[in-house]
Order: structure tokens, then sequence, then C-alpha cells
């Protein structure tokens, strides 16, 4: 591979890129979190109809990765990125004229289409490196990545307190242009084409799907992943209704997760070779699966407390930061030549996955509901993740491969 240079479209992309194109994804799905509440005011609808803007958004997207995957492989990745963040400008827009609910809900929907650049951020990363390397630089990209969404809830309390809900889509408007100018200059082609049909890339998918290594990469991603968009789908609801905090101070504790999800992909980016992938992800499972089980413990002891709660999804984000850049590069690595496909349909499944327990939080936190249902449902998908990373180990061992 052609060594990268920056702002040049004839070879591979910067890192500042790969991370900007992620990241944007990571923005759009959580800014406007600690607007909900307000929003739902606002169009006069019910917070859970208004919930369905994250449940919704991460269902479209896992459709979307199925198809975003082969075609990148087909027609490559820059022309697919290049078209869909152009897609998000326009459903941006749509976004900031909705007069109603419903209107909002379908632009926020389109919305989903910039999950292109979290699925093809990987992809690039798997043409550009070697399995050994790929969850290493995955780690780094993720790493960098996290600081939008870190910063992302605490900057959208503040424009929802000071100029409304409106000002958050605004901003990811401004940065979807920025993004958009910075792939077209900077991007240049990583994949091999290869000149098949759609229909002939979807019918790879039996091939990946037969496969139990890469069940099990993608289980331990979806599930660990999961406890995080059950989190994004009932924090705020938690935060607002159940300790009284201001949309400003649900952003804040928000940043906690993002601050635990950084420092685990740094042990990621940094340890991901030389422990091993597999060992990798069995420590960032049970680094969720101990933090999230010590805060349902210390929740039934009678401690109900905002610095509790958001307190303890440090270790949530710390396990998530561990586990999911080996996770997706032991997806990637079952057939190399179709990372594109691998990436898609394993986000598919982990994204899909996200949005059934994001919406399963809404449901359970109705009028009057604690903190704990949420609680319990976080701590259940984590222990689902374990068990998945466990059962790759037990095979790779029978097997005789490194575990």
């Amino acid at each position: 591979m052609t060594g990268s240079r920056f702002l040049d479209r004839r070879t591979p992309p910067h890192i500042a890129t790969l991370i900007l194109m992620a990241g944007l994804s990571a923005l759009a799905m959580n800014i406007f979190l600690p607007s909900l509440p307000g929003m739902a005011a606002w169009f006069d609808a019910p917070y859970a109809l208004m919930q369905l803007s994250v449940a919704l958004y991460l269902a479209l997207s896992a459709v979307l990765q199925i198809l975003i995957g082969p075609i990148s492989d087909r027609f490559g990745r820059r022309k697919v990125l290049l078209g869909a963040i152009s897609l998000f400008l326009i459903a941006t827009v749509g976004t900031l004229l909705a007069t109603d609910a419903t209107t909002f809900l379908v632009f926020r929907m389109a919305q989903a289409v910039v999950a292109a650049g979290m699925v093809l951020s990987r992809a690039v990363v798997r043409d550009m490196v070697p399995d050994a390397e790929a969850a290493s630089m995955i780690g780094y990209v993720t790493m960098g990545m996290s600081i939008v969404p870190m910063i992302g809830p605490v900057i959208g309390g503040v424009l929802d307190e000071t100029f409304g809900w409106q000002a958050n889509f605004a901003l990811l408007l401004g940065l979807g242009l920025v993004t958009l100018a910075l792939v077209w200059a900077d991007l240049g082609e990583t994949a091999t084409i290869r000149r098949v049909s759609l229909m002939d890339q979807i019918r790879t998918y039996p091939g990946l799907l037969r496969s139990r290594r890469f069940w099990g990469y993608v289980g331990c991603a979806s599930f660990t992943s999961g406890s995080f968009f059950a989190y994004l789908g009932g924090a705020p609801y938690v935060g607002n209704a159940v300790f009284g905090l201001s949309s400003s101070e649900v952003g804040l504790l928000f940043a906690i997760t993002a601050v635990g999800y950084a420092a685990g992909n740094f042990v990621a980016g940094r340890f991901s070779v030389r422990v091993g992938m597999n060992r990798m992800v069995l420590w960032g499972t049970l680094v969720c699966v101990t933090g999230l089980g010590a805060l349902a413990l210390v929740t039934l002891a009678g401690v109900h407390s905002p610095y509790v709660f958001f307190g303890f999804t440090l270790a949530l984000g710390i396990g998530n930061g561990m586990t999911l850049p080996n996770a997706n590069a032991g997806m990637l690595s079952i057939k190399p030549e179709l990372a594109g496909t691998a990436s898609g349909l394993g986000g598919a499944i982990q994204i899909g996955g996200g949005a059934a327990l994001a919406a399963l939080a809404g449901a359970l936190l109705t009028e009057g509901a604690t903190e704990m249902p949420l609680i319990l449902l976080m701590l259940a998908s984590a222990i689902l993740a374990l068990f998945s990373i466990l059962a790759v180990i037990r095979r790779a061992r029978r097997l005789g491969l490194p575990t």
C-alpha cells in the first residue's frame, strides 16, 4: 500500500480523516440526547416517541450497513463515502426545517446514512494494514473518535439551554460540510475493486454466516455495544426524570462514559498486538461485567445518586473501548478480501441489536420507574458478551489456534 500523504487523494487517507469520518457518525448519534425531553415538549409529543429518534436511527443504520459494505467493495470506499455524507447533509437540513415530530423522525432516520463513515473507517484500516496491526490502528482511530462523543453531549446540553435543540443539528450540518471537504481532498481509494455485481457480493454472506468465529466476534461486539446503546436510550430519562438534572448536567455526566471509552481505546491501541485480540476482548468484557455488576449491587443496597449511576458507567466505557476494536478486527479477519462486506454485515447485526436494546430501555423506563431496570438490562447484555468471547476462545483452543 502506498504511503499516506495528507490532502493527497492519490494516497490512502491520513488517520485524522478516518477519525473525523467515524467521529461524525458518533456525534450524529448522541449530541442531541440531553435535548430529548425538551424536544418532546417542543413537538408536543410523548418522550417515548422522541426516544425513537435513537432507536429508529440505529435500526436504519443496521439496514444500511448491510448494503454499504458490499457496495464499497464493488465501487470503492471513496465514492460511497462522498455520496453518504452528501445525503447526510440534506437530511440534516430536513431536521432543522421540521415542524412536527413525524417529519423530524423521517429526516432523523435519513441521517443514518452517515453510518458509512463508521463502517468504512474500519474497512479502510483493514485495506491498509494486516490483521495484527488492524486491531491496534482501529483502537487509535476509535480513541481519537471518542473525543467527539465525549464532548458532544456536553456541547449539546449547553447549546440546547442557550439556543434550543435546533442548534445541535446546525452544528452537525457545519461539521458535515467540513468532513465532506476533507474526505474529498484526502481520501484516496484503498479498496481493490472487485468487478462483481451487488447480488454476487450479497451471496458471499452465507460464507460469513456459517463461520462460528464470525458469530462469536459479532455476538461479543453486539452485546458489548448493546450495553452502551441501552444506556444511550435510557440515561437521558434517568438523568432528567429520576434525578432531576438539567440538559447541560446530563450532557456533562455523559462525558464520564466517553472518557472511559477513550481510555479503553488507548489500552487497545497500545497493547492489542502484544496481548492478542481474544485476550483483549476478554479483559474488556470482564471490565464491563464487573463495573455494571457493582453498580447493580450498590443500587440494590439503596444508594441512589446521579454521581453513582453515571460514575460507574466509566467501567462501561473502558470495557467497550478495549473490546470493540479487537472484536471488529476479528470480524474483518475471517475473509480479508471481503473486509467491507464483513464490516457492513457485522455492523448491521451490532447496530440492529443496539436499536432493539435502546427501544427496550425506553419501554422499560415508564413514568415512575427508577434507574434499576436500565442497570439490569445493561448488565445482562454485558454478561452475554462475556459468554460470546469465551466461546471463541474455547473453540480456538480446541482447534489448536492462537488465543
